[in-house]
């Protein structure tokens, strides 16, 4: 019996003493791990859950700690998404998105959406919308001052949705039109053939698709007879990596093109190779290029002598990674920096154009004179 009940006892002493190690153990291990600071986070976050008094939305307690602690890192490429953010900036990378497939501006004489481009196959074009038709109500609830905003937002929703638009034609018909939503495939690049035999190409941002979609632009005005290009990315946020390694892999000769220098490993240095497009080229850029819009503009000039035409670009030579955490946000952090292939690095500095000109229309006019001063020097060589 003795022996019997000392080993229970010592059972229970066993059981004791390694749930307190193996506590201070993980306490020590999440020291280790997270660091002081960190601990105390979480040392906070539990205090809230188990002794704060009064209701409270803990999803939005970590939101504003989360926007906190990045908007501390001092640094404005850093930044915290939501699920709902993040949820939304997934769909504008995809280059795609569930709607009716129409870009549109205001109107104010009669209120409206005046259509300006409407994409292809999209629920739009096979209702029959066309470019200059006015959309004035949305589910037959009329187009106002005061509900404007809400209504046009209203009009995106869920794939198989159905929306019912009031349409006027320019002269004054009305008619109603009920679309089905769908996913609709955006192109980032769009190219037009000038007067001149020169090839224009704007470029939307370098997300999923962008490389393909200017390749088959160039293609397109190569078989045209280009004998020149301008590239506008003005304005253009930027994007992925691979999207810009592609495209000037296709666009430049042999030759360093990127350059990747990040925290924890090696620099690494992207290169093309020899078939390029061979033509004198210039790329329009302003304050709001940024990213792999500033190191494409960069590196044409770098390998091509392209001549930049436009605004002072903004200086953006860090590269951010997105970490995707478990209350389905995203932690955006910069771990790198990125150079031209020859090394330069935009941090701070930006891009100074060749030709540094104000205005939408006067940039491109000027962009159309330095690409035919550079058609004009090839063929004299």
């Amino acid at each position: 019996m003795n022996n019997k009940r000392f080993s229970v006892r010592a059972i229970l002493i066993t059981v004791v003493i390694t749930f307190l190690l193996t506590g201070g153990l993980g306490i020590l291990a999440a020291r280790c791990l997270l660091g002081p600071g960190g601990l105390a986070m979480l040392e906070g976050l539990s205090l809230i859950d188990r002794r704060f008094i009064a209701e409270y939305d803990e999803a939005e307690a970590v939101d504003s700690a989360l926007n906190g602690m990045v908007d501390a890192l001092g640094d404005r490429w850093s930044h915290y998404l939501d699920p709902e953010e993040s949820a939304a900036l997934r769909r504008t990378r995809a280059n795609a998105y569930v709607g009716i497939g129409i870009t549109y501006q205001r109107s104010d004489d009669p209120l409206g959406m005046t259509i300006v481009s409407v994409t292809e196959n999209s629920p739009a074009q096979k209702a029959g919308l066309a470019v200059g038709e006015r959309i004035v109500a949305v589910d037959g609830t009329a187009l106002t001052e005061e509900n404007f905003d809400r209504l046009v937002g209203s009009i995106a929703g869920a794939e198989g949705e159905a929306r019912t638009l009031t349409v006027r034609s320019a002269e004054g018909v009305e008619r109603e039109v009920t679309l089905t939503l769908d996913r609709v495939e955006q192109a980032p690049a769009e190219g037009v053939l000038l007067d001149g035999h020169m090839g224009y190409v704007r470029l939307e941002n370098f997300y999923q698709n962008a490389a393909a979609s200017v390749k088959e632009a160039v293609e397109d005005l190569l078989a045209q007879g280009a004998e020149g290009l301008i590239f506008d990315v003005r304005s253009n946020p930027g994007g992925y990596v691979s999207e810009l390694t592609e495209l000037l892999d296709y666009l430049l000769p042999e030759g360093p093109i990127f350059a990747e220098h990040s925290k924890n490993g090696p620099t690494t240095v992207t290169s093309s190779d020899a078939d390029c497009v061979d033509l004198p080229m210039v790329v329009l850029v302003n304050e709001d290029s940024y990213s792999a819009a500033e190191l494409f503009a960069a590196q044409l000039r770098e390998s091509m002598n392209a001549k930049l035409v436009g605004g002072q670009t903004c200086g953006k030579g860090y590269y951010q990674q997105g970490f995707t955490l478990s209350n389905g946000g995203e932690l955006h952090i910069s771990t790198g920096m990125y150079t031209t292939g020859g090394g330069v690095s935009l941090i701070g500095t930006g891009l100074t154009p060749d030709y540094e000109v104000e205005g939408v229309d006067a940039q491109l006019d000027k962009a159309v004179e330095a690409l035919q001063a550079a058609m004009e020097e090839r063929g004299t060589e």
